[in-house]
């Protein structure tokens, strides 16, 4: 059987900078599983923890151990290895997982601005809205709505032609698009479809649902201002962060000839560190109930 490889030329000065790139990125990805699953085993073990809001916390944690296990172990392999490649179905996997993933991450700070909303704007009626039933729900949707969006012209992908096996990047993202001879016209038009769907839509109903929190908690008295800052604050944050580093993927690929490969080098290595890095630390630090448990939890390991 016939296995075709794709080379993954955006590596910089790998036979030089390899051991580097590994002891790095190692580092990078220890820090991610071990910070992550920690605010995850915190949310899961403290009772007081398992309401709506911490319960999207985790999930979204998860999503980022996820996103980060379909890439770092390969990229991990590639700066110790002679030749950076790819099987092609691998390739489409990752691919699949890689959008997949990010955009369960847009739905999920979805899922978590309408648990911010309801609880601000409708306090009364949010145990029977934000049920148990209801965080299923949305967990359900942020994982499965996306998936079988990507799997659609992932599998299609495995049907055309190459023409290239050549991918300039480091790992496999929609830059695919370029090892086909011919990408119908139908399935560019779904992948614009399915970035509105999955991006674009969640974004505006986050930037809404924040836009009436802002309006009742301006009419509110000062503890219902600091409580709504603490937490939607948070959000906003994360949602910016990854939104900025995800716009620059889509745009990295169709200017891809106008881009020095060390400033694509680097800012590819921000897409998949910020993120995951960065929200085990916002919210265990400034999440005041996740604190808590973190501070006794450090005391104690402390104490021993």
């Amino acid at each position: 059987m016939n296995v075709t490889y794709i080379t993954l030329e955006g590596h910089v000065e790998v036979e030089r900078y390899g051991y580097v790139y590994f002891v790095f990125m190692l580092t990078s990805y220890i820090l991610i599983l071990s910070s992550n699953t920690t605010v995850v085993c915190l949310i899961l073990i403290h009772k007081n923890l398992h309401e709506p809001m911490y319960i999207f916390i985790a999930a979204l944690l998860l999503n980022s151990m996820l996103f980060s296990t379909a890439i770092y172990p390969k990229l991990l392999i590639d700066f110790l290895s002679e030749k950076q490649i790819i099987t092609f179905p691998v390739c489409l996997f990752q691919t699949f997982l890689f959008y997949s993933l990010s955009c369960s991450e847009f739905l999920l700070l979805a899922a978590m601005s309408y648990d911010r909303y309801v609880s601000i704007c409708k306090p009364l009626q949010y145990p029977t809205i934000m049920s148990k039933n209801t965080v299923r729900r949305f967990l359900l949707l942020a994982w499965l709505v996306p998936a079988c969006h990507v799997v659609v012209p992932v599998t299609r992908f495995a049907d055309l032609k190459l023409c290239s096996f050549t991918l300039k990047g480091i790992f496999c993202n929609n830059s695919v698009i370029y090892l086909f001879c011919v990408v119908s016209r139908a399935l560019l038009m779904y992948g614009l479809v399915a970035l509105f769907n999955l991006s674009l839509l969640p974004m505006v109903f986050i930037l809404f649902t924040y836009i009436m929190i802002l309006t009742v908690v301006y009419r509110s008295c000062r503890e219902v201002r600091k409580k709504a800052a603490q937490t939607c604050l948070l959000h906003l944050l994360v949602l910016i962060n990854y939104s900025c580093l995800l716009s620059y993927d889509a745009v990295i690929v169709r200017l891809e000839s106008d881009i020095s490969k060390t400033v694509r080098f680097v800012m590819t290595l921000q897409i998949i560190m910020c993120s995951p890095l960065f929200n085990p630390v916002i919210y265990g630090l400034k999440m005041k109930e996740i604190f808590k448990h973190l501070r006794r939890l450090f005391y104690h390991a402390r104490g021993k």
